[in-house]
Parts: C-alpha cells; sequence; structure tokens
C-alpha cells in the first residue's frame, strides 16, 4: 500500500465500500411494499416480454417510467430472480455516484479532499442502504446528480470566459434524459432549476446561450422521448396518468400518503448522511473556519453551487404535503461536497483529527453491518417467504392464487409464477372510497388494461373456485372475515398470511402430480 499514489488509494477505496454495499445487500431481507413491488414489476417485464408497459400483477402499472425495470429485468436474464439481483441496479447506481463525486471532488478541491469525500459519502446511510434500496430514487437522484455536475464543468470552462465546453453541456442533456426515464419531470425541472440559479448568483447567466442546445436537445429527446411517445400510443390516457396525476397532483395535493411537516427533509439529511452533515455547517460558524493549508484549494463558485443545489432541492420537496424518504437523495452530494470542504477549512489543524476522521467512518461501518444483520433476524411479519415456500412446492403452474383484501407485494417474486394473482375485494366500493393505498394502485391500473382486469374479482368468486381444484387462497392472519375461507382446506399459516386451498379433486391430482412444484420450489 505505500508503493500505491493517492489516487489509487482511492480508486481501491471505492472498490472496498461497492463490495461491503454488496454484502449488506446480501444480509437484508426485503422491505414491503416498496421492494417486493419494484423487484416484481421487472420480474414480470422480463417473464411476460412485454418491455413497453411496466406491470404489477399483469396490470399496466404506469407510476414511474421504465429505466429501472429494463435494467432489472436484464439482470435478472444474466443472473438469475433473487432479491440480491434485483438490488444490483441501485447498488451499480450508488456506486457511479460515489464515482462521480470521486472525480468532482478530486477535479475541484484535490486529491485529499476527494478522498474524503468517497468516506463520508460511502460510510453513510445513503449509500450502505438508500444504495441498494428497490426503488428509482438512487437512480434518479445519481442522473440528476451527474446533469448538474456535466452542466456546472461547462460553465466553469478553464478555456476563457464566456466559453462553453459543450462536450462536458452534452453529457448533461445525456444524463437528464436518463433522469426522466428514472422518474420522470424532476429529471429535467431539477437540474435545469439549480443550474438556473447558480447562474443567476454567479452572473454567468448569458452563457446560456453558448450551451449546444440543438445536439443537446437531440440527445435528450433520443434517451427521454421514445417510452413516453410510445407508451401514449399504446394506452391511450397514459400521459394524463403519469404526467398529470403522478407528478403534478402528487406535488400540489394533500391527499396522498406520508403527509409529515416542512422540517421532514431536514431531519432526513441528518439521519442520512449523520454526522458528517455537521461539518458542512461548521465554516458558517464565526471563528471556526481555518485558513486552508497550502495544497488545499477550494473555488467560491463550486461552494455557492452546492449550497444553491442542496438549498433548492431541499425546498422543492419540502413544499408537498406528502414526503418520502428517497425523494431527498438528489441534495446529498451537494451536502458531501460541503462537509469534506468543511472538514478541510475546520478539523485538518486539529491534533489526531485523522484518526477521528477513521473512528467515525468504521463507526458508521459496523452500525450498517449490526443493523443488517438485526433486520435479517427479525423479518417483518408481512413478508410471505414462508407461506411461498410452501406454496411454491405443492402448487402446479396452472394453478389459480387468490388473495383475500390484501396485496402480497413479495409472494409473486419468491414463487416466480407465470400467472397474475387474483386479487378478491370490493372493488366498486373501494373506487368511490378508497384513497392512495395499495387496492387504488391496482384498479388504476386495470384500467388501462380491460383483458388484464380480470385478476380483479369480488368475494363472489371465492365460493365458485373453493370447489374447483388447483385453487389456493392466502388470507392476512389479522382478517376477521372467517366466511370467505368457507369450504376451503386449511394448509398452513405463517407468520403474515394463512394459506388455503380448494377441496382436493382425485383426478385432478393425479393428472398434475407430476407438475406440481413451481418456478420458486427449493427442494
Amino acid at each position: 500500500m505505500r508503493n500505491l499514489t493517492e489516487s489509487k488509494k482511492h480508486w481501491l477505496s471505492i472498490a472496498a465500500l461497492w463490495c461491503f454495499l454488496l454484502l449488506l445487500a446480501a444480509l437484508r431481507p426485503m422491505a414491503l411494499p416498496d421492494e417486493g413491488r419494484y423487484a416484481e414489476v421487472s420480474r414480470w417485464m422480463l417473464v411476460s416480454g412485454d418491455w413497453l408497459a411496466p406491470r404489477l400483477d399483469g396490470l399496466p402499472f404506469f407510476h414511474k417510467p421504465p429505466l429501472l425495470h429494463w435494467l432489472q429485468s436484464i439482470t435478472f436474464a444474466v443472473s438469475g430472480v433473487s432479491v440480491w439481483s434485483a438490488r444490483l441496479v441501485p447498488a451499480l447506481h450508488a456506486g457511479v455516484m460515489l464515482i462521480g463525486l470521486y472525480l468532482a471532488t478530486r477535479k475541484i478541491a484535490g486529491e485529499a479532499t476527494a478522498g474524503r469525500a468517497i468516506w463520508m459519502l460511502g460510510s453513510s446511510l445513503t449509500f450502505l442502504f438508500a444504495g441498494q434500496f428497490i426503488n428509482h430514487d438512487i437512480l434518479v437522484a445519481t442522473w440528476i446528480s451527474a446533469a448538474i455536475g456535466c452542466f456546472a464543468f461547462a460553465f466553469m470552462n478553464p478555456e476563457g470566459a464566456g466559453k462553453v465546453n459543450a462536450a462536458w453541456a452534452r453529457w448533461g442533456f445525456v444524463a437528464c434524459g436518463l433522469a426522466v426515464l428514472s422518474k420522470g419531470l424532476i429529471g429535467l425541472v431539477l437540474p435545469g432549476m439549480v443550474i438556473f440559479i447558480w447562474l443567476l448568483w454567479s452572473r454567468q447567466f448569458s452563457k446560456v446561450w453558448r450551451l449546444p442546445w440543438v445536439s443537446g436537445l437531440l440527445l435528450f429527446a433520443a434517451i427521454a422521448l421514445p417510452w413516453f411517445v410510445l407508451a401514449q400510443l399504446t394506452y391511450p390516457g397514459f400521459f394524463d396518468y403519469i404526467i398529470i396525476k403522478q407528478h403534478f397532483a402528487r406535488y400540489t395535493a394533500s391527499t396522498f400518503n406520508s403527509v409529515y411537516p416542512w422540517w421532514f427533509y431536514l431531519m432526513a439529511l441528518v439521519i442520512l448522511f449523520f454526522p458528517w452533515c455537521v461539518f458542512s455547517l461548521l465554516p458558517l460558524l464565526p471563528k471556526i473556519s481555518l485558513r486552508l493549508p497550502a495544497g488545499t484549494r477550494q473555488d467560491a463558485s463550486w461552494t455557492s453551487l452546492c449550497w444553491i443545489w442542496l438549498l433548492s432541492v431541499l425546498i422543492f420537496f419540502s413544499v408537498p404535503a406528502s414526503k418520502l424518504l428517497g425523494y431527498i437523495l438528489p441534495a446529498v452530494p451537494p451536502l458531501v461536497m460541503l462537509a469534506a470542504f468543511g472538514w478541510d477549512k475546520t478539523m485538518l489543524r486539529v491534533q489526531h483529527a485523522q484518526r477521528w476522521f477513521g473512528a467515525i467512518v468504521v463507526l458508521n461501518l459496523s452500525l450498517a453491518l449490526v443493523g443488517s444483520i438485526f433486520s435479517m433476524k427479525h423479518t417483518s411479519e408481512v413478508l410471505s417467504r414462508d407461506v411461498a415456500a410452501v406454496l411454491a412446492c405443492e402448487a402446479s403452474p396452472s394453478d389459480t392464487i387468490f388473495t383475500l383484501d390484501a396485496y402480497p407485494y413479495d409472494l409473486p417474486f419468491y414463487l416466480q409464477v407465470n400467472r397474475p394473482l387474483v386479487v378478491i375485494s370490493d372493488w366498486a366500493n373501494l373506487r368511490a372510497h378508497v384513497g392512495d393505498s395499495w387496492q387504488r394502485e391496482l384498479f388504476e391500473s386495470a384500467d388501462f388494461d380491460p383483458v388484464a382486469a380480470q385478476s380483479l374479482q369480488t368475494p363472489a368468486q371465492l365460493v365458485l373456485a373453493s370447489h374447483q381444484p388447483g385453487r389456493w387462497l392466502l388470507v392476512p392472519v389479522n382478517s376477521n372475515n372467517d366466511a370467505a375461507t368457507a369450504g376451503w382446506t386449511f394448509v398452513f399459516k405463517g407468520m403474515g398470511w394463512v394459506l388455503w386451498r380448494s377441496t382436493p379433486d382425485a383426478e385432478h391430482t393425479t393428472q398434475t402430480s407430476s407438475s406440481k412444484g413451481l418456478p420458486g420450489c427449493k427442494k
């Protein structure tokens, strides 16, 4: 190690942190509903061969664009279907974010500061947990960050005042396209808002006209638009649903889930980046900031960009009543850079500062490992893994699985079924009264495909199904609807679900015994 350059040591640090991330991804059980939902949508895309419409239980699921599902489906095809392989795509994007942060900080402030930024982000909850969580958040945060960084480097062109680096700018347009394909319009709105405010603040706005607008917009359109156009042509009403309802309505309305006060994301940033966030604030305190030692460089323009970036994202997502933790991830990269800058200004001359830095890193990594092991041993009661293990080896591929008044998001993934579950509920009443819930998620998806909508049935179907061979029923353990299971045979009670089967038919049993077992059976 002594013969390695600082740069090579930092690349090894990135590789080590990413390997540790993959270890944590292998330990942690699936978190519901998000991880079950998005992993299953990707698996279904591979099984069905429908690469246009992401589908949940066979129903077109247009809450988000499909980049996550495209990449996860390819991963499943290469490495097989598992929870760990489902986490490879977000983990890959977390790695891209870590590498991008290192390269940008090295260019701005030097190798030593960049090394500190690596370990600050790599030992934080943002990287270690959000970085392997199966949803769209780390993808869009990575590409938004890449877009802002590329545009910033384009405008901070060292070739001369008033000039813009066209190559960097084109990469910025490409990153915006990937961000939009990750999670929608915020992939364009947030980078545009941050760069616009920063250019006004730094009095560089006149450079906007020197951007390669024609080639840049063509690159953006080639990446972001084809899927939206094809989806609208194939599914009328798609545009209104994904843009108007899933974007504007969610931002302006107060009827969606997860309503929190305005300070929620301030607390979220502290949790996601503790304790490193403290060092981003220390230079603001009087008599705390020190003169930087020789060889350490920083630029006020980059510091102002980081603050504008951080505050713009924070304010943008604090306005809506509905708030989810992952939304704030695009604010983490500038916070990391500010913390690394802050360490330089406040801690470099403090006695044993490097030992303190190492101690914090080790403590954070240890807590992450302990947390993953704890979650592995204390699986949530809503998981259906235990019931799935029984059902996968007892059911046949041609059997039909019913669920009553609940949807086990992880069950189809564990079973690896090729047919949708039949979800039993009072759908007419739910349409009239239910709010933002799993039921609305399903029946709104069913509106796009009347044929696939047959998987949503009423309780009357259970009476008929109980006398048909090859029928299985899952009921939540806390369900009080005993009448619905009349005529069904009890099979197994798990942590969160009770499994029933229809009345056995001797002829059916004989004919299907050789084909018993679903792809998820581990025997």
